[in-house]
Protein backbone atom coordinates (compact mmCIF):
# COMPACT_ATOMS: atom_id res chain seq x y z
CA UNK A 1 0.00 0.00 0.00
CA UNK A 2 2.69 2.51 -1.42
CA UNK A 3 2.93 3.33 -4.67
CA UNK A 4 6.22 5.40 -5.05
CA UNK A 5 5.10 8.92 -6.05
CA UNK A 6 7.96 11.38 -6.19
CA UNK A 7 9.02 14.59 -8.12
CA UNK A 8 5.04 16.09 -8.37
CA UNK A 9 3.96 12.66 -9.62
CA UNK A 10 3.94 8.49 -10.00
CA UNK A 11 6.27 7.58 -12.84
CA UNK A 12 8.39 4.53 -12.16
CA UNK A 13 6.70 2.20 -9.69
CA UNK A 14 9.32 -0.39 -9.74
CA UNK A 15 11.80 2.82 -7.94
CA UNK A 16 8.84 2.46 -4.96
CA UNK A 17 10.25 0.81 -1.73
CA UNK A 18 8.12 -2.05 -1.94
CA UNK A 19 9.41 -2.72 -5.41
CA UNK A 20 13.08 -2.24 -3.67
CA UNK A 21 12.24 -4.94 -0.93
CA UNK A 22 10.90 -6.89 -3.24
CA UNK A 23 14.11 -7.04 -5.62
CA UNK A 24 16.06 -8.08 -2.48
CA UNK A 25 13.74 -11.23 -1.55
CA UNK A 26 15.44 -12.42 -4.91
CA UNK A 27 13.52 -14.56 -8.00
CA UNK A 28 11.22 -16.36 -5.69
CA UNK A 29 8.99 -13.12 -5.05
CA UNK A 30 6.74 -11.68 -7.16
CA UNK A 31 5.54 -8.15 -6.59
CA UNK A 32 3.48 -6.65 -9.26
CA UNK A 33 2.50 -2.47 -9.82
CA UNK A 34 0.45 -0.49 -12.99
CA UNK A 35 3.37 1.16 -14.94
CA UNK A 36 2.80 4.91 -14.94
CA UNK A 37 5.37 5.74 -17.25
CA UNK A 38 3.56 6.93 -19.94
CA UNK A 39 4.19 10.98 -20.52
CA UNK A 40 6.57 11.02 -18.06
CA UNK A 41 3.71 9.62 -15.20
CA UNK A 42 0.83 11.59 -13.75
CA UNK A 43 -0.22 14.31 -12.78
CA UNK A 44 3.83 15.30 -14.08
CA UNK A 45 7.36 14.98 -13.86
CA UNK A 46 9.23 17.99 -12.16
CA UNK A 47 12.43 16.71 -13.42
CA UNK A 48 11.27 15.93 -17.03
CA UNK A 49 10.11 18.81 -17.58
CA UNK A 50 12.63 20.80 -16.40
CA UNK A 51 15.41 18.25 -18.77
CA UNK A 52 13.24 18.91 -21.35
CA UNK A 53 13.35 22.77 -21.28
CA UNK A 54 17.50 22.36 -20.47
CA UNK A 55 17.78 20.25 -23.85
CA UNK A 56 15.92 23.38 -25.42
CA UNK A 57 16.90 26.25 -23.96
CA UNK A 58 20.10 25.67 -22.46
CA UNK A 59 21.33 25.54 -18.88
CA UNK A 60 19.97 28.82 -17.77
CA UNK A 61 16.51 30.63 -17.88
CA UNK A 62 17.32 34.34 -18.05
CA UNK A 63 15.30 37.66 -19.14
CA UNK A 64 15.49 36.62 -22.79
CA UNK A 65 14.20 32.73 -22.65
CA UNK A 66 11.86 33.49 -19.74
CA UNK A 67 9.02 33.28 -22.29
CA UNK A 68 9.74 30.86 -24.80
CA UNK A 69 10.62 28.66 -21.79
CA UNK A 70 7.05 29.28 -20.26
CA UNK A 71 5.78 28.57 -23.60
CA UNK A 72 7.08 25.51 -24.25
CA UNK A 73 6.30 24.14 -20.61
CA UNK A 74 2.80 25.27 -21.53
CA UNK A 75 2.72 22.91 -24.67
CA UNK A 76 4.09 20.12 -23.10
CA UNK A 77 1.67 20.26 -19.50
CA UNK A 78 -0.82 20.36 -22.03
CA UNK A 79 -0.15 17.64 -23.96
CA UNK A 80 0.30 15.50 -20.80
CA UNK A 81 -2.96 16.39 -19.53
CA UNK A 82 -4.49 15.59 -22.76
CA UNK A 83 -3.13 11.91 -22.24
CA UNK A 84 -4.35 11.35 -18.70
CA UNK A 85 -7.62 12.71 -19.09
CA UNK A 86 -8.32 10.08 -21.73
CA UNK A 87 -8.01 12.13 -25.02
CA UNK A 88 -5.58 10.65 -27.19
CA UNK A 89 -5.38 7.27 -26.19
CA UNK A 90 -7.71 4.64 -23.96
CA UNK A 91 -6.02 4.18 -20.26
CA UNK A 92 -7.46 0.84 -19.93
CA UNK A 93 -5.65 -2.35 -20.19
CA UNK A 94 -6.54 -5.96 -20.05
CA UNK A 95 -6.00 -7.39 -16.74
CA UNK A 96 -8.49 -8.68 -13.96
CA UNK A 97 -5.58 -9.60 -11.51
CA UNK A 98 -4.99 -7.12 -8.81
CA UNK A 99 -1.45 -5.84 -8.44
CA UNK A 100 0.18 -6.56 -5.98
CA UNK A 101 1.24 -2.67 -4.92
CA UNK A 102 -2.36 -1.40 -4.32
CA UNK A 103 -0.99 2.11 -3.03
CA UNK A 104 -2.68 4.80 -4.78
CA UNK A 105 -1.29 8.80 -3.91
CA UNK A 106 -3.46 10.61 -2.02
CA UNK A 107 -5.65 8.29 -0.04
CA UNK A 108 -6.11 9.07 3.42
CA UNK A 109 -6.82 5.91 5.70
CA UNK A 110 -10.79 5.57 5.36
CA UNK A 111 -10.30 5.88 1.65
CA UNK A 112 -8.62 2.69 1.52
CA UNK A 113 -12.52 0.77 1.74
CA UNK A 114 -14.61 3.65 0.90
CA UNK A 115 -13.72 4.97 -2.30
CA UNK A 116 -13.70 2.01 -5.62
CA UNK A 117 -13.83 2.76 -9.55
CA UNK A 118 -17.22 3.23 -9.70
CA UNK A 119 -17.00 6.02 -7.30
CA UNK A 120 -13.80 7.27 -9.16
CA UNK A 121 -15.66 7.26 -12.76
CA UNK A 122 -18.62 8.99 -11.19
CA UNK A 123 -16.46 11.59 -9.54
CA UNK A 124 -14.64 12.12 -13.22
CA UNK A 125 -18.07 12.40 -15.02
CA UNK A 126 -19.28 14.92 -12.74
CA UNK A 127 -16.13 16.96 -12.67
CA UNK A 128 -15.26 17.15 -16.51
CA UNK A 129 -11.90 18.12 -17.24
CA UNK A 130 -11.01 21.65 -18.08
CA UNK A 131 -8.74 22.93 -20.49
CA UNK A 132 -7.63 26.92 -19.62
CA UNK A 133 -4.38 29.18 -18.20
CA UNK A 134 -5.76 28.09 -14.53
CA UNK A 135 -5.70 24.10 -15.32
CA UNK A 136 -2.42 22.81 -16.70
CA UNK A 137 -2.53 19.41 -14.94
CA UNK A 138 -4.30 16.36 -15.33
CA UNK A 139 -8.17 16.99 -13.94
CA UNK A 140 -8.76 15.19 -10.52
CA UNK A 141 -5.31 13.22 -11.20
CA UNK A 142 -5.74 11.16 -8.16
CA UNK A 143 -9.04 9.70 -9.51
CA UNK A 144 -7.56 8.66 -12.73
CA UNK A 145 -4.79 7.25 -10.77
CA UNK A 146 -7.23 4.95 -8.69
CA UNK A 147 -9.24 3.91 -11.37
CA UNK A 148 -5.81 2.21 -13.05
CA UNK A 149 -4.89 0.68 -9.88
CA UNK A 150 -8.36 -0.68 -8.55
CA UNK A 151 -9.42 -2.04 -12.07
CA UNK A 152 -7.37 -1.25 -15.03
CA UNK A 153 -9.50 -3.38 -17.05
CA UNK A 154 -12.45 -0.95 -15.96
CA UNK A 155 -14.51 -4.24 -16.05
CA UNK A 156 -18.10 -3.73 -14.31
CA UNK A 157 -17.50 -7.04 -12.29
CA UNK A 158 -14.41 -5.29 -9.99
CA UNK A 159 -16.10 -1.65 -10.65
CA UNK A 160 -16.99 -1.75 -6.77
CA UNK A 161 -13.89 -3.55 -5.47
CA UNK A 162 -11.52 -0.94 -2.81
CA UNK A 163 -8.07 -1.01 -2.59
CA UNK A 164 -9.29 -3.42 0.76
CA UNK A 165 -11.18 -5.54 -1.20
CA UNK A 166 -8.59 -6.16 -4.09
CA UNK A 167 -6.23 -7.13 -0.92
CA UNK A 168 -9.15 -9.87 -0.01
CA UNK A 169 -9.23 -10.99 -2.95
CA UNK A 170 -5.22 -11.23 -3.53
CA UNK A 171 -5.43 -13.39 -0.01
CA UNK A 172 -8.26 -15.50 -1.59
CA UNK A 173 -6.29 -15.91 -4.78
CA UNK A 174 -3.22 -17.61 -3.11
CA UNK A 175 -2.50 -16.04 0.05
CA UNK A 176 -0.35 -13.27 1.54
CA UNK A 177 2.57 -13.28 3.66
CA UNK A 178 3.78 -9.99 3.91
CA UNK A 179 1.45 -6.78 3.80
CA UNK A 180 3.12 -3.20 4.14
CA UNK A 181 -0.17 -1.34 5.50
CA UNK A 182 1.73 2.22 5.22
CA UNK A 183 -1.69 4.84 4.94
CA UNK A 184 -2.21 7.42 7.42
CA UNK A 185 0.50 10.18 6.45
CA UNK A 186 -2.69 11.76 4.28
CA UNK A 187 -4.65 12.41 7.20
CA UNK A 188 -2.36 15.69 8.42
CA UNK A 189 -0.40 16.14 4.99
CA UNK A 190 -3.03 18.88 3.98
CA UNK A 191 -2.19 21.30 6.85
CA UNK A 192 1.65 21.72 4.89
CA UNK A 193 -0.15 21.67 1.45
CA UNK A 194 -2.86 24.04 2.28
CA UNK A 195 -0.52 25.74 5.15
CA UNK A 196 -3.84 25.79 7.13
CA UNK A 197 -4.85 23.56 10.01
CA UNK A 198 -8.82 22.51 9.44
CA UNK A 199 -9.31 19.97 11.90
CA UNK A 200 -11.56 17.32 11.82
CA UNK A 201 -15.35 16.91 12.68
CA UNK A 202 -17.52 14.21 13.70
CA UNK A 203 -19.03 13.89 10.16
CA UNK A 204 -15.24 13.50 8.61
CA UNK A 205 -14.82 9.88 9.88
CA UNK A 206 -15.55 7.80 7.49
CA UNK A 207 -15.85 10.32 4.40
CA UNK A 208 -14.35 9.63 1.13
CA UNK A 209 -12.04 12.25 0.37
CA UNK A 210 -13.84 14.83 -1.68
CA UNK A 211 -16.74 14.70 0.99
CA UNK A 212 -13.87 16.43 3.40
CA UNK A 213 -13.22 19.42 4.80
CA UNK A 214 -10.14 18.83 7.35
CA UNK A 215 -6.51 18.75 6.89
CA UNK A 216 -5.62 17.45 9.90
CA UNK A 217 -7.59 14.40 11.49
CA UNK A 218 -8.18 14.78 15.39
CA UNK A 219 -6.22 11.86 16.95
CA UNK A 220 -9.22 10.17 18.12
CA UNK A 221 -10.56 10.16 14.75
CA UNK A 222 -7.30 9.17 13.73
CA UNK A 223 -7.45 6.33 15.70
CA UNK A 224 -11.10 5.11 14.64
CA UNK A 225 -10.22 4.68 11.39
CA UNK A 226 -6.96 3.43 11.94
CA UNK A 227 -8.88 0.71 14.04
CA UNK A 228 -11.84 0.36 11.26
CA UNK A 229 -8.42 -0.54 8.99
CA UNK A 230 -7.41 -2.99 10.92
CA UNK A 231 -10.15 -4.98 11.72
CA UNK A 232 -11.00 -5.46 8.03
CA UNK A 233 -7.06 -6.92 7.36
CA UNK A 234 -7.57 -8.76 10.38
CA UNK A 235 -9.98 -11.07 8.93
CA UNK A 236 -7.61 -11.91 5.43
CA UNK A 237 -5.29 -14.21 8.00
CA UNK A 238 -2.00 -12.56 6.33
CA UNK A 239 0.91 -13.79 7.80
CA UNK A 240 2.72 -10.33 8.66
CA UNK A 241 1.53 -7.07 8.64
CA UNK A 242 3.70 -4.39 9.03
CA UNK A 243 2.74 -0.93 9.67
CA UNK A 244 5.13 2.43 9.67
CA UNK A 245 5.06 5.20 12.08
CA UNK A 246 4.43 8.72 10.33
CA UNK A 247 7.30 11.15 10.17
CA UNK A 248 7.14 14.89 11.16
CA UNK A 249 5.71 17.11 8.11
CA UNK A 250 7.27 19.54 9.14
CA UNK A 251 10.16 17.70 8.28
CA UNK A 252 9.79 17.47 4.13
CA UNK A 253 11.00 20.68 2.30
CA UNK A 254 7.79 21.59 0.48
CA UNK A 255 7.86 24.49 3.31
CA UNK A 256 10.64 26.86 4.13
CA UNK A 257 11.31 27.39 7.71
CA UNK A 258 12.06 30.96 8.21
CA UNK A 259 12.87 33.45 10.93
CA UNK A 260 11.97 36.79 11.04
CA UNK A 261 16.29 38.15 11.50
CA UNK A 262 17.45 35.07 8.90
CA UNK A 263 19.29 33.26 11.41
CA UNK A 264 19.38 29.77 11.81
CA UNK A 265 17.15 27.77 14.01
CA UNK A 266 18.27 27.11 17.41
CA UNK A 267 15.78 24.51 18.51
CA UNK A 268 14.77 22.96 15.21
CA UNK A 269 11.99 25.50 14.68
CA UNK A 270 11.19 28.26 12.54
CA UNK A 271 9.38 31.69 13.21
CA UNK A 272 7.42 30.96 10.25
CA UNK A 273 7.41 28.61 7.49
CA UNK A 274 6.35 28.97 3.88
CA UNK A 275 6.31 27.64 0.20
CA UNK A 276 9.90 26.43 -0.71
CA UNK A 277 9.97 28.23 -3.88
CA UNK A 278 9.75 31.90 -1.63
CA UNK A 279 13.49 33.12 -0.46
CA UNK A 280 14.41 34.04 2.87
CA UNK A 281 14.72 37.37 2.21
CA UNK A 282 11.57 37.80 -0.22
CA UNK A 283 9.08 36.14 2.21
CA UNK A 284 6.80 38.64 3.76
CA UNK A 285 4.22 37.21 6.41
CA UNK A 286 1.67 40.12 5.17
CA UNK A 287 1.70 38.60 1.65
CA UNK A 288 2.75 34.93 1.87
CA UNK A 289 1.05 31.77 2.69
CA UNK A 290 2.48 30.48 6.21
CA UNK A 291 2.41 28.08 9.25
CA UNK A 292 3.78 29.62 12.30
CA UNK A 293 6.27 28.25 15.07
CA UNK A 294 3.51 27.76 17.11
CA UNK A 295 1.54 25.68 14.11
CA UNK A 296 4.49 23.54 13.47
CA UNK A 297 5.16 22.09 16.87
CA UNK A 298 1.42 21.26 17.12
CA UNK A 299 1.46 19.29 13.94
CA UNK A 300 4.67 17.71 15.44
CA UNK A 301 2.88 17.01 18.83
CA UNK A 302 -0.21 15.26 16.54
CA UNK A 303 2.42 13.02 14.88
CA UNK A 304 3.40 11.82 18.09
CA UNK A 305 0.23 11.14 19.13
CA UNK A 306 -0.67 9.31 15.76
CA UNK A 307 2.19 7.01 16.25
CA UNK A 308 1.57 6.31 20.06
CA UNK A 309 -2.15 5.44 18.36
CA UNK A 310 0.44 2.85 15.81
CA UNK A 311 2.31 1.12 17.82
CA UNK A 312 -0.83 0.65 20.89
CA UNK A 313 -3.35 -0.29 18.07
CA UNK A 314 -0.37 -2.21 16.20
CA UNK A 315 0.55 -4.25 19.28
CA UNK A 316 -3.21 -5.06 19.91
CA UNK A 317 -3.70 -6.83 16.32
CA UNK A 318 -0.30 -8.12 16.60
CA UNK A 319 1.67 -6.12 13.63
CA UNK A 320 4.90 -5.26 13.39
CA UNK A 321 5.52 -1.16 13.79
CA UNK A 322 8.52 0.31 11.82
CA UNK A 323 9.94 2.67 12.79
CA UNK A 324 10.06 5.47 9.83
CA UNK A 325 9.07 8.45 11.81
CA UNK A 326 12.51 7.94 14.26
CA UNK A 327 14.97 7.66 11.34
CA UNK A 328 13.64 10.78 9.04
CA UNK A 329 13.67 12.50 12.00
CA UNK A 330 17.74 11.67 12.55
CA UNK A 331 18.80 12.38 8.78
CA UNK A 332 16.87 15.38 9.33
CA UNK A 333 19.77 18.42 8.76
CA UNK A 334 18.08 21.26 10.88
CA UNK A 335 16.35 19.57 13.44
CA UNK A 336 18.31 17.71 16.52
CA UNK A 337 19.74 14.39 15.77
CA UNK A 338 18.90 11.74 17.60
CA UNK A 339 22.28 10.48 18.36
CA UNK A 340 21.49 6.32 18.70
CA UNK A 341 20.15 6.09 14.98
CA UNK A 342 22.40 5.83 11.93
CA UNK A 343 19.96 6.58 9.40
CA UNK A 344 22.68 6.11 6.54
CA UNK A 345 23.40 2.26 6.57
CA UNK A 346 27.10 1.10 6.07
CA UNK A 347 26.45 -0.11 2.57
CA UNK A 348 24.54 3.10 1.06
CA UNK A 349 27.98 5.01 2.14
CA UNK A 350 29.74 2.18 0.59
CA UNK A 351 28.26 2.20 -2.79
CA UNK A 352 28.37 6.83 -2.85
CA UNK A 353 31.43 6.05 -2.52
CA UNK A 354 32.72 3.62 -4.99
CA UNK A 355 30.02 5.26 -7.58
CA UNK A 356 31.94 7.63 -9.27
CA UNK A 357 29.41 10.06 -9.97
CA UNK A 358 28.64 10.48 -6.30
CA UNK A 359 32.27 9.83 -4.56
CA UNK A 360 32.54 13.10 -3.75
CA UNK A 361 29.23 13.18 -2.03
CA UNK A 362 30.94 11.18 1.63
CA UNK A 363 34.14 12.90 3.46
CA UNK A 364 36.92 10.86 4.94
CA UNK A 365 34.92 10.70 8.04
CA UNK A 366 32.64 8.80 5.92
CA UNK A 367 29.82 11.28 6.83
CA UNK A 368 27.46 11.79 3.69
CA UNK A 369 25.96 15.27 2.29
CA UNK A 370 23.03 13.71 1.68
CA UNK A 371 20.31 15.53 3.56
CA UNK A 372 16.35 16.00 3.75
CA UNK A 373 16.59 19.39 2.34
CA UNK A 374 15.43 20.37 -1.24
CA UNK A 375 18.29 19.89 -3.71
CA UNK A 376 20.98 22.40 -4.13
CA UNK A 377 24.09 22.31 -6.21
CA UNK A 378 27.44 24.10 -5.49
CA UNK A 379 28.11 27.09 -7.65
CA UNK A 380 29.40 27.09 -10.87
CA UNK A 381 29.48 22.63 -11.09
CA UNK A 382 26.50 20.28 -11.31
CA UNK A 383 27.76 18.46 -8.07
CA UNK A 384 25.52 18.36 -4.98
CA UNK A 385 25.53 20.61 -1.98
CA UNK A 386 22.82 19.01 -0.16
CA UNK A 387 19.54 17.03 -0.14
CA UNK A 388 18.96 13.96 -2.01
CA UNK A 389 16.07 12.56 0.49
CA UNK A 390 13.49 14.51 -0.63
CA UNK A 391 12.43 15.16 -4.71
CA UNK A 392 11.47 17.83 -6.57
CA UNK A 393 7.96 18.46 -5.44
CA UNK A 394 10.03 18.73 -2.21
CA UNK A 395 6.85 16.35 -0.30
CA UNK A 396 7.72 12.73 -1.49
CA UNK A 397 11.30 11.05 -1.22
CA UNK A 398 13.73 10.63 -4.14
CA UNK A 399 14.29 7.00 -5.10
CA UNK A 400 17.51 7.29 -2.26
CA UNK A 401 14.57 8.09 -0.19
CA UNK A 402 12.44 5.30 -0.82
CA UNK A 403 16.16 3.02 -1.11
CA UNK A 404 16.37 4.34 2.60
CA UNK A 405 12.78 3.59 3.78
CA UNK A 406 12.87 0.33 2.02
CA UNK A 407 16.15 -0.67 4.51
CA UNK A 408 14.43 0.23 7.26
CA UNK A 409 11.35 -2.19 6.33
CA UNK A 410 13.87 -4.96 5.66
CA UNK A 411 15.08 -4.65 8.64
CA UNK A 412 12.14 -5.10 10.65
CA UNK A 413 10.85 -7.83 8.36
CA UNK A 414 14.14 -9.84 8.88
CA UNK A 415 13.88 -9.70 12.89
CA UNK A 416 10.55 -10.82 12.20
CA UNK A 417 11.68 -14.00 9.92
CA UNK A 418 10.91 -12.72 6.61
CA UNK A 419 14.11 -14.11 4.40
CA UNK A 420 16.23 -12.18 2.02
CA UNK A 421 18.14 -14.02 -0.65
CA UNK A 422 20.10 -10.51 -0.90
CA UNK A 423 20.82 -6.50 0.17
CA UNK A 424 19.27 -3.84 -0.56
CA UNK A 425 21.01 -2.91 -4.15
CA UNK A 426 22.42 0.35 -3.24
CA UNK A 427 24.16 0.21 -6.40
CA UNK A 428 20.13 -0.03 -8.23
CA UNK A 429 19.11 2.82 -5.91
CA UNK A 430 21.76 5.10 -6.53
CA UNK A 431 21.90 4.56 -10.20
CA UNK A 432 18.27 5.12 -10.73
CA UNK A 433 18.05 8.42 -8.62
CA UNK A 434 19.28 10.63 -11.61
CA UNK A 435 18.97 14.00 -9.90
CA UNK A 436 22.16 12.84 -8.18
CA UNK A 437 24.16 10.94 -10.59
CA UNK A 438 23.26 13.37 -13.52
CA UNK A 439 21.48 16.62 -11.92
CA UNK A 440 20.08 19.03 -14.42
CA UNK A 441 22.50 22.03 -15.42
CA UNK A 442 18.85 24.16 -14.39
CA UNK A 443 19.05 23.24 -11.48
CA UNK A 444 22.28 25.48 -10.46
CA UNK A 445 20.67 28.92 -10.54
CA UNK A 446 17.29 27.05 -8.41
CA UNK A 447 16.35 30.20 -7.51
CA UNK A 448 15.31 31.25 -11.04
CA UNK A 449 14.15 27.73 -12.12
CA UNK A 450 11.56 27.70 -8.76
CA UNK A 451 10.41 31.52 -9.75
CA UNK A 452 9.62 29.97 -13.81
CA UNK A 453 7.75 26.88 -12.25
CA UNK A 454 5.97 28.43 -9.61
CA UNK A 455 5.40 31.53 -11.92
CA UNK A 456 6.84 34.27 -10.04
CA UNK A 457 7.08 36.11 -12.87
CA UNK A 458 3.32 36.00 -13.89
CA UNK A 459 3.16 39.25 -15.02
CA UNK A 460 5.64 38.21 -17.97
CA UNK A 461 3.95 34.33 -18.16
CA UNK A 462 0.44 36.01 -18.25
CA UNK A 463 -0.55 32.54 -20.58
CA UNK A 464 -0.03 30.48 -17.58
CA UNK A 465 -2.41 31.13 -14.81
CA UNK A 466 -1.63 28.88 -11.76
CA UNK A 467 1.54 27.61 -9.66
CA UNK A 468 2.44 24.16 -11.06
CA UNK A 469 3.44 23.48 -7.48
CA UNK A 470 0.21 24.58 -6.01
CA UNK A 471 -1.61 22.56 -8.02
CA UNK A 472 0.73 19.39 -7.34
CA UNK A 473 -0.17 20.14 -3.89
CA UNK A 474 -3.67 20.78 -3.56
CA UNK A 475 -3.72 17.42 -5.05
CA UNK A 476 -3.34 16.28 -1.49
CA UNK A 477 -5.84 18.04 0.39
CA UNK A 478 -10.01 16.95 -0.27
CA UNK A 479 -12.57 19.64 0.42
CA UNK A 480 -13.46 22.36 -0.06
CA UNK A 481 -11.75 25.83 0.79
CA UNK A 482 -12.74 26.86 4.51
CA UNK A 483 -11.43 29.02 6.72
CA UNK A 484 -8.80 27.46 9.12
CA UNK A 485 -8.46 26.80 12.56
CA UNK A 486 -5.84 26.29 15.07
CA UNK A 487 -7.75 26.31 18.37
CA UNK A 488 -8.66 23.31 19.91
CA UNK A 489 -12.16 22.69 20.36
Amino acid sequence: MAQGFKNGGVYRTDLSFPSIIAKAMGNSSKFESRSFSAQAGIPINIEVLVRGLEEKFGNEINLYNSIPAGREMYRTLRRIKSYWDGRLTSLKIDRTDPYHNQGIWGFSISDSWLIDELFCRNYLQSNQARYSVFDVLPDNAMYTTARLVLNPSFSPKIEKNSMVDNIRQLQDDGGIENLIACIGHNNIVGAVTKLKIIYSKEDDVEKPYPERSCTVFRPEHFERELRILYRKISKFDIKNVFVPTIPYVTIPPAIRGVNTDQSNSFDGYFDYYARFWIWDEDFDPEKHPHLTRDNAILLDQIVDEYNQIIKKVGDEFDYTVVPIGRYVRAAARRRHRNGDIQPFPEGFITALKENPKTSYLVNNNNETKISTDYIRLEEDTRRIMQGGIFSLDGLHPSTIGYGLIANIYKQSMQKHGVKFEHPIDWDFVIENETLITDPPALLGDLRKLLRLLSLGRQERLTFLGKNIFEQILEAFTSGPEVESSTEAE
